[in-house]
């Protein structure tokens, strides 16, 4: 799609939360703002998170929530839509499972949870529900904010690229629970998959990272 050229080009996408004064100083969860960049730094579209105070409050990490995201001139170019859903792997029934859409209102991919005991596991399908990546995590996702890394594959298990979670500038950062994430896939994947891919990172960052500075 006409609304995804910014991503032809890429190799490599950053994410970065924007963290609300109001939220570091008092602890109270506001609507969420990132910015996604290339390898550059340079800023190709930003997101904002959309659910109510209720939501963000009393059902993270498991809350539903509606990501939109646009380009530079404020036109939203992706939606990432999540319904609420159990977040523990005991409930293999009530997997995590996203939808990507691009422009909004047509569906490009999902991500898809995997039932695995001891692994974060994840499907990237395309819009067909034919699977096309596969993510895989470490056991253990907190690393004593030593970055972490979740491997990309091809179906045949092959690493093609990872999404890693970047602990650097964490002293900076403690007091306002800063995401910073970058994908690394190859420059000729789809367009289209490059857009699921920033879903699973939103999903990545909720489920395994967005309480894990609480309390320090």
């Amino acid at each position: 799609p006409s609304c995804l050229f910014f991503f032809k080009q890429l190799d490599r996408i950053i994410i970065h939360q924007q963290v609300e004064l109001l939220e570091a100083i008092l602890g109270t969860e506001t609507s969420s703002k990132y910015e996604i960049k290339n390898h550059l730094g340079q800023r190709v579209y930003f997101a904002v998170e959309e659910n109510d105070c209720f939501d963000r409050n009393l059902c993270s990490p498991i809350r539903s929530f509606t990501i939109r995201i646009a380009d530079n001139t404020g036109r939203e170019v992706i939606t990432v839509n999540r319904p609420l859903r159990c977040n523990s792997c005991w409930f293999p029934c009530f997997l995590q499972e996203l939808e990507v859409q691009s422009p909004p209102g047509t569906i490009v991919g999902y991500v898809v949870q995997n039932w695995d005991p001891f692994l974060p596991k994840f499907t990237i399908q395309n819009e067909s529900k034919e699977d096309v990546l596969k993510i895989t995590g470490p056991c253990a996702t907190c690393g004593c904010f030593e970055d972490v890394d979740f491997e990309v594959k091809a179906l045949n298990e092959m690493t093609i690229g990872k999404i890693s979670k970047y602990w650097s500038g964490f002293v900076n950062n403690v007091f306002t629970n800063t995401a910073n994430f970058g994908i690394q896939v190859p420059v000729d994947l789809d367009v289209r998959i490059k857009a699921v891919m920033i879903g699973a990172c939103f999903l990545i960052d909720l489920m395994f990272f967005e309480n894990s500075l609480d309390g320090l």
